[in-house]
């Protein structure tokens, strides 16, 4: 049987991008996993959790209308409704019908939402820095930064989901 190689016939990847692919697939799996995995156990908080907290702390005036909050973290409208009933029910948000808009929904923290997240950014400030920092140096995080910077805006550009209307990284 011949050995298969990614870009051998032509139409697949490069041997650099094929290794920095499956790298990056590496990393995505394994970090979605223990990322959950530890904000669960030290914060009491699902990833998921953590990223709708996360995206509605730092939207303008602390809400976001639940179409723009799924553009921003990048989910289905259904996946993120659903996610919301379930904060809703544990008291992390608020679901309001929207001021601007009679047909749209307004997403806002609570007092305990706003609580449990300001609680877990240093506790999970410091996992990060321990699990994906702890062996860069300086360098290497810059270079890290902008690659993925550039890996956005490809996605932006080419991708399917409309740029996001709040949440976008400070330099």
């Amino acid at each position: 049987m011949a050995e298969r190689s990614a870009g051998a016939a032509g139409d697949g990847l490069t041997a650099s991008q094929q290794r920095a692919w499956i790298s990056y697939m590496r990393v995505y799996h394994r970090l979605e996993y223990e990322m959950n995995r530890h904000l669960q156990r030290d914060c009491g908080l699902s990833l998921a959790d953590y990223t709708v907290l996360n995206a509605l702390y730092n939207a303008p005036d602390g809400k976001a209308q639940l179409s723009s909050l799924a553009t921003v973290i990048g989910w289905e409208r259904s996946r993120l409704s659903h996610h919301l009933k379930r904060m809703a029910t544990r008291g992390l948000i608020d679901r309001l019908p929207s001021a601007d808009d009679r047909r749209a929904t307004d997403i806002t923290l609570t007092a305990d939402g706003v609580r449990q997240f300001r609680a877990a950014v240093p506790i999970h400030a410091a996992w990060v820095r321990e699990t994906i920092f702890s062996d860069t140096d300086r360098g290497q995080e810059s270079a890290l930064a902008d690659i993925l910077a550039t890996v956005h805006d490809s996605l932006l550009r080419t991708g399917s989901l409309p740029p996001p209307e709040f949440g976008s990284p400070t330099e």
